[in-house]
């Protein structure tokens, strides 16, 4: 008798538990608090500078006021618009933390809802959720990241992800309207989406006609069109040969890590193969145990299996299975975003022989979606593959799930380990902090630099302008998004920091310093900067007084150079 107590008393806390893991609101708040520490690095993270300066600027038109950067074209004015007035309620860091957090949970609960769509059973959500996390951070090719800093794409993904679940249940109209919002707030990710969205539309046995789908694609093109006028209209009265410069310099140059494949690491590209390969299998083996064992399951998932507020729907990969055509379409979209990279790869092919060419298709990302599709792809069908295998009563399904959740914990567990321990933000890695943040501090409080003041500084500095407020003369991160501008940017960068040596490892000067005093003095007064930042050296060829100094850093003021 008190066997039986001890087994149903078990049961009962086995079915509470499993319906509490199963909550949507506990499922968010998991998967929220796996990506905030996976992107809880120091503020600011390495692309805050670079797009938070923009909408900060956007509403504050004094703020470093004179910065070339700046004071360029932008095609995210959506993204200033929508959350740049935030900067009028707090400083530039608040603001990034409040942009990651909205951030990421609305990937949480967007993520969930896709999820749910694709394995309607409780708790798979979470795990497949970290996968793709850690996917995106392990595997990447070209690399796209999800996980971090704020800037416009984690919105735009946000949409994406719901797109894809209403893809996977087959609302076509809804698919076309969110993936044009996406579209909205970035025009790159909305639109590659689309694509490979229409690559599983087309590929569908089920597809409904145009004529019906025409309300959401209206929709959806309509909200894309600010993004898409923005990006189109940049270079729209640039000289041609300005044009072919930029572009060339925006793909081979300073952004060949995302954009020429001929540049990536190997490594990236063989751990991605890697990666689609695993999905392959992933895929197959989920529809192989599902057409193998589906007879036996029957044909509606119980009650139980599914998650709260989750439609009851056909298991697996069964015949007329409404849940296999909405998983085969989620196949399709990888296989679209694979094919947009592929497409992207035979590009590459073209530069050995028409170099312009080939940059002027490069530079819209063709490798960006893919980044993320295939670990979305690959986690969400090793979750599909292990429920299947633990529904159809196969033993080994428990090493597998043991593999997942091992990955997973691994995953989250380096960077629980990490985040208590203060470390640098990853945007000033270029430079000895704490020097750089006393330099940076004292420009601000001395009361001796006003606010409209531009600096020279060192080439690989990110973060001077984020927290001193005033205006640079040209540094390798921010790069204008207009070929005239790049061609001037350029131009800045190789007068300031050029060796004019050919070979990648010697372009550059590693400091200021190497210029000398008298061309420093020349290059600031042909760009109009009354004072420099750079490393300080007692015994170095600039013989004039810092106004500032600390063991690294050391600031002058131009006309004092001689």
């Amino acid at each position: 008798m008190d066997d039986v107590v001890t087994a149903s008393g078990g049961q009962v806390r086995k079915q509470w538990l499993g319906k509490v893991l199963g909550l949507p609101a506990v499922e968010v708040a998991v998967l929220f608090a796996a990506f905030f520490l996976q992107g809880a690095w120091p503020v600011p993270d390495v692309n805050e500078p670079y797009y938070l300066g923009k909408a900060i600027r956007y509403w504050h038109p004094e703020w470093a006021k004179g910065d070339f950067f700046l004071d360029t074209a932008d095609t995210h004015w959506v993204f200033n618009v929508t959350f740049g007035w935030v900067s009028l309620l707090m400083g530039p860091t608040a603001m990034a933390w409040t942009g990651r957090l909205l951030t990421w949970a609305l990937l949480a609960w967007a993520w969930r809802r896709m999820s749910v769509a694709v394995l309607p059973r409780p708790g798979w959500a979470v795990l497949a959720g970290v996968l793709f996390a850690a996917g995106t951070d392990w595997c990447h090719m070209a690399g796209e990241w999800l996980i971090g800093g704020v800037e416009a794409k984690g919105f735009a993904y946000v949409l994406v992800l719901l797109g894809l679940e209403a893809l996977v249940r087959g609302r076509w109209r809804a698919v076309w309207v969110l993936l044009g919002g996406a579209a909205f707030f970035h025009v790159l990710v909305g639109g590659w989406a689309v694509v490979a969205a229409a690559v599983a539309w087309a590929r569908s046995p089920d597809r409904p006609g145009v004529r019906s789908m025409l309300p959401g694609l209206l929709a959806g093109f309509v909200l894309s069109l600010p993004g898409l006028v923005t990006g189109l209209r940049l270079d729209w009265h640039t000289p041609a040969e300005v044009v072919d410069l930029g572009r060339r310099i925006y793909v081979f140059q300073r952004l060949a890590h995302h954009l020429d494949l001929g540049q990536f690491p190997w490594y990236y590209v063989v751990r991605f193969a890697g990666l689609v390969l695993v999905f392959g299998v992933f895929v197959r083996g989920s529809r192989r145990w599902e057409e193998a064992e589906g007879a036996s399951a029957g044909p509606e998932a119980s009650a139980g299996d599914a998650a709260p507020g989750a439609a009851v729907v056909s298991r697996g990969w069964a015949a007329g299975s409404e849940l296999a055509a909405g998983r085969q379409r989620l196949v399709q979209f990888v296989v679209g975003a694979l094919g947009i990279a592929l497409v992207g790869a035979g590009i590459n092919m073209l530069a050995p022989w028409n170099r312009s060419l080939a940059a002027s298709l490069l530079r819209f990302y063709w490798y960006r979606l893919a980044d993320v599709a295939v670990p979305l792809g690959a986690a969400m069908f090793f979750a599909v593959l292990v429920a299947e295998l633990r529904r159809v009563g196969q033993r080994w399904w428990r090493g597998l799930a043991a593999v997942g959740i091992a990955a997973a914990v691994l995953h989250v567990g380096q960077y629980a380990v990490r985040r208590p321990w203060p470390t640098p933000p990853r945007a000033d890695r270029g430079v000895s902090y704490v020097s750089w943040r006393l330099a940076c501090k004292w420009v601000v409080e001395s009361g001796k630099i006003p606010p409209d003041a531009r600096f020279l500084t060192p080439r690989q500095s990110q973060t001077f302008r984020w927290y001193t407020g005033r205006a640079e003369v040209a540094t390798w991160k921010d790069i204008p998004q207009d070929a005239a501008s790049i061609v001037q940017w350029w131009r800045r960068l190789r007068e300031l920091h050029g060796t004019r040596r050919r070979d990648p490892q010697r372009m550059w000067r590693r400091s200021l310093l190497e210029l000398g005093p008298q061309r420093l003095r020349r290059l600031a007064e042909k760009y109009q900067a009354q004072y420099v930042l750079l490393e300080y050296r007692p015994d170095g060829p600039i013989k004039a007084k810092p106004l500032y100094h600390n063991r690294w850093y050391a600031i002058y003021q131009t006309s004092e150079l001689q």
